[in-house]
């Protein structure tokens, strides 16, 4: 339970009046919900209203104040902004039938997660500043910010880079584990990836819905999807985010985690220290484990809800730790005229 009460913007699902609840659990806020909007609490819940996520006691902490949710009672089920283009299709009447029924189809067939994305990105452009890039064009979204940060894609690129330089020190904090002999080829190792991360900036393009399309996680208006849990693609389609939107999501992409498939400390950095020690006159590839620890090659970005605490059971690859040795050409015997 949080130490001082959160505070959020409440709606009930077939409501349009929202009220300002505050709470330190996520059971509270349900409660005073409840009473507010004289629904029953016994099988009730809270979500989030931008993609449906359902709040639970471990999740709650992580919510932005301000953030706006919804509470369904039992039975009830919402989708995020898809839901609220379902309202709007149920209120053509019979004269459209037709176009309700195709509206309907794009949003029930194989092909409806994207179309559900295209169409939350189209309600969302229409509700929100999220053209906007500097601080002069959109003020509240650089709200407790620092100064220095003058434009949307500037401080978001910053966002990733602190993520990835936080890898950075993980790695450079291990030179005691490989002992003396080999502590120079590892500082020669980790002296390598700081150079080109540098050369990179740290990655910090996959924030930037400004960069090139192989560069950034996002699409060119700033949307990202959530890319796990890593052994299956049904989150793809639940959870959606625009951090260039308001400050709202802004803050809540903040807990979103940009997760190794291939575990960093408890198989990536192990497996690079073992590989040093060992090495035997083989030179270890740095560029692969570089990969592994810092690019899209085996960061993915997930959202809290399906960053999974449990080991995901993928080891390095073992023909890809040392690099190949070149082969010896055998000398031809000389002949003899």
């Amino acid at each position: 339970m949080l130490q001082k009460p959160k505070s959020v913007k409440l709606r009930a699902l077939r409501s349009p009046r929202k009220f300002g609840v505050a709470g330190r659990s996520c059971q509270e806020v349900l409660h005073k919900g409840c009473l507010r909007f004289q629904l029953p609490e016994r099988g009730s819940r809270l979500c989030l209203y931008e993609d449906g996520t359902e709040l639970t006691e471990d999740y709650f902490p992580s919510v932005p104040d301000n953030a706006e949710l919804v509470l369904l009672t039992s039975g009830q089920a919402w989708q995020g902004y898809v839901s609220d283009i379902g309202r709007f299709l149920s209120a053509f009447h019979e004269p459209h039938a037709g176009l309700v029924q195709a509206a309907q189809q794009l949003l029930c067939d194989e092909q409806a997660p994207q179309r559900q994305r295209l169409l939350a990105d189209l309600l969302h452009n229409v509700s929100q500043n999220i053209a906007a890039e500097t601080r002069a064009e959109d003020p509240p979204w650089f709200e407790g910010l620092e100064s220095r940060f003058q434009n949307k894609s500037g401080y978001l690129r910053y966002s990733c880079e602190s993520r990835i330089r936080s890898y950075l020190r993980e790695v450079s904090s291990y030179p005691s584990l490989v002992g003396a002999e080999a502590q120079e080829e590892f500082l020669r190792v980790l002296g390598s990836m700081c150079q080109k991360l540098r050369s990179v900036q740290y990655n910090g393009s996959y924030f930037d819905r400004g960069a090139k399309g192989g560069g950034r996680l996002c699409t060119p208006e700033g949307w990202f999807s959530c890319q796990g849990p890593f052994d299956m693609d049904s989150c793809l389609s639940r959870h959606s985010i625009n951090p260039y939107s308001n400050r709202e999501s802004r803050i809540l992409f903040s807990t979103w985690n940009l997760d190794h498939i291939i575990e960093k400390k408890r198989t990536i950095i192990p497996t690079l220290v073992e590989a040093i020690k060992e090495q035997d006159g083989r030179e270890v590839d740095w560029e692969y484990f570089y990969g592994l620890l810092f690019t899209s090659e085996n960061l993915k970005l997930v959202h809290i809800v399906c960053h999974k605490k449990t080991i995901h059971k993928l080891n390095c690859d073992p023909n890809r730790i040392y690099k190949p040795q070149p082969r010896l050409k055998r000398k031809r015997p000389v002949r003899k005229r």
